[in-house]
């Protein structure tokens, strides 16, 4: 995937996040394009390109929080991977929540990895750094 964009969707609605994750990738040898949803509607309405996302391309890879305002994430999750057109991007549940039952639902619902966000910068981005390695340089994804 080197000569191509790595399109990511970041579903993230804490501002102070968002603009770590960007600033994460912006760091990343892999480029990126980076698509921002604040809610879990606005995540299923991105992926089914309904609404103002008519024309926006397929994530290869969803970087997805659990605590979202209107549908949280394991509700977006569940969806996505029940859905055969959608179930082949893998989801990063990528959050606060160190709680088991969050945990245990998020890969009952097939999620493919469960990271908690550190709470120091460097720590952070280091996790974002390693998304991007394992993900993007290591995995091969579906097309």
């Amino acid at each position: 995937m080197n000569l191509k964009t790595a399109h990511i969707l970041l579903v993230e609605d804490n501002e102070g996040d968002i603009f770590l994750t960007l600033e994460a990738f912006e760091e990343c040898k892999v480029k990126t394009e980076i698509s921002i949803v604040k809610n879990g509607q606005e995540a299923l309405d991105f992926l089914y390109q309904k609404k103002e996302f008519v024309d926006v391309k397929r994530p290869d890879l969803i970087l997805l929080d659990i605590n979202i305002p209107k549908l949280n994430g394991h509700q977006v999750l569940q969806k996505i991977k029940s859905d055969p057109d959608l179930k082949k991007i893998p989801v990063i549940i990528l959050t606060t929540s160190s709680n088991q039952k969050d945990i245990d639902t998020a890969y009952e619902n097939h999620t493919n990895s469960y990271i908690k966000k550190p709470l120091e910068i460097g720590d952070f981005l280091n996790v974002i750094k390693k998304i991007e390695d394992f993900w993007f340089q290591i995995t091969t994804l579906s097309s």
